[in-house]
C-alpha cells in the first residue's frame, strides 16, 4: 500500500508521539478498506497521543472524541491545538474503557488501533462497556496486534528476547478474536483478517529512540515478527426492528 495521506507527515512528528508500530498507516489501509462517512461523530478509543485522532479529523473530515487512559486530555490537548485543531473537530477525554462517559447511541462509529487487546480479551467487554455508545447500524473499526497463529503454549525464544510472557498475553490470531466477538449479541461481523502494512508500520516505530521502541528491536530483529501480524475487526451494530 501506498500510505498516501500518512506520508504527509513528517517523520519527526510521527517518531515523537506514536506509542507502536505506525498506527496512522495502520488506519489508512483500514479505512481504505471500511470508510466512515466525513461528519460522522467517532469515538477513537485508546488514542494514546492522539495521532490516530488528528489524521481522522485532518484527512477524513471526522468529529472526534480521542479518548485515553494513559496519556491525559490537557496533554493531548496542547497537541491538537499545536496541529490548528479546534474543539468544535476534536476533544479530548481522559477515561477508562470499562467506564466511559458517554451517552447511549451517541457515536456514529469507533476506532480502535493497537489498543483493544488491552481490555477487549474478555468476552462481556464488547457489549458491555461499548456496543451501547454506538447507534444502531454504526461500525465498530478495531486493529489489534496479533499472530499468525496461537503460541501461548510455546513461545518462540524469539519474542521473549523483548517481551515477557504476560505481555504476550493479549496477543491473539484472528480466529481467536472472531470467537471473542461472536460471544457478543446485536452485532454483524463483516470482517476479521490479517493486515498487510505490518513489516512498514512495525519498521517506522523501531526506528524511533523511545525507550520501548529500543527494547523491542531485540526481539524484532531476532525474528519474532515471523510469528506476529495484525488483525482487523468490522463490525456493525445490528439495528433495532422496534415495529415488531
Amino acid at each position: 500500500m501506498n500510505y498516501i495521506k500518512s506520508k504527509k507527515y513528517e517523520d519527526h512528528f510521527i517518531k515523537e508521539n506514536i506509542m507502536g508500530p505506525n498506527p496512522i498507516k495502520l488506519l489508512e489501509e483500514l479505512l481504505e478498506i471500511h470508510p466512515i462517512p466525513q461528519s460522522a461523530i467517532v469515538l477513537d478509543l485508546g488514542c494514546g497521543r492522539g495521532v490516530t485522532s488528528i489524521f481522522l479529523v485532518k484527512e477524513y473530515g471526522l468529529r472526534v472524541f480521542a479518548t485515553d487512559l494513559w496519556i491525559s486530555a490537557t496533554d493531548n490537548q496542547k497537541r491538537f491545538e499545536a496541529m490548528g485543531l479546534t474543539s468544535e473537530q476534536i476533544i479530548p477525554i481522559h477515561a477508562d474503557a470499562h467506564a466511559l462517559p458517554y451517552s447511549e447511541e451517541f457515536f456514529d462509529a469507533v476506532v480502535s488501533i493497537d489498543s483493544y487487546h488491552y481490555f477487549g480479551c474478555k468476552e462481556e467487554y464488547l457489549g458491555k462497556h461499548l456496543l451501547p455508545l454506538v447507534k444502531q447500524g454504526g461500525y465498530l473499526l478495531f486493529v489489534v496486534p496479533g499472530l499468525k497463529k496461537d503460541i501461548h503454549d510455546n513461545i518462540p525464544h524469539e519474542m521473549l528476547l523483548s517481551w515477557t510472557p504476560d505481555d504476550i498475553e493479549t496477543l491473539h490470531d484472528a480466529a481467536y478474536w472472531k470467537r471473542i466477538l461472536e460471544a457478543t449479541d446485536g452485532i454483524e461481523i463483516l470482517s476479521v483478517f490479517e493486515m498487510e502494512g505490518f513489516d512498514e508500520c512495525w519498521n517506522d516505530w523501531l526506528l524511533c529512540e523511545n525507550e520501548y521502541a529500543i527494547s523491542d528491536r531485540k526481539s524484532m530483529n531476532a525474528g519474532a515478527g515471523n510469528y506476529m501480524n495484525f488483525v482487523a475487526m468490522i463490525i456493525r451494530r445490528k439495528e433495532i426492528d422496534r415495529s415488531v
